[in-house]
């Protein structure tokens, strides 16, 4: 079964969007946030957490990503 996973958006007064994906392991974070991220615009930066490279069931994983919009 699919584990839940939470996807946070900051949005700053200067218009960057800050996205972080919370309660995934590995790359389901990049594949959960893919679709979305090409609808608000290009990725500027990405800054893949520790918890990234981890990858083991259960772990939490975050992904901080800056995006600018086109």
């Amino acid at each position: 079964m699919a584990e839940y996973q939470k996807i946070e958006y900051r949005i700053g007064k200067d218009g960057k969007i800050t996205e972080t994906v919370i309660n995934a392991s590995g790359s389901s974070c990049t594949n959960t946030t893919s679709e979305i991220e090409n609808a608000l615009g290009k990725v500027e930066n990405q800054e893949l957490l520790p918890e990234y490279y981890e990858g083991s069931e259960g772990e939490t994983a975050t992904e901080n990503q800056s995006l600018k919009q086109i």
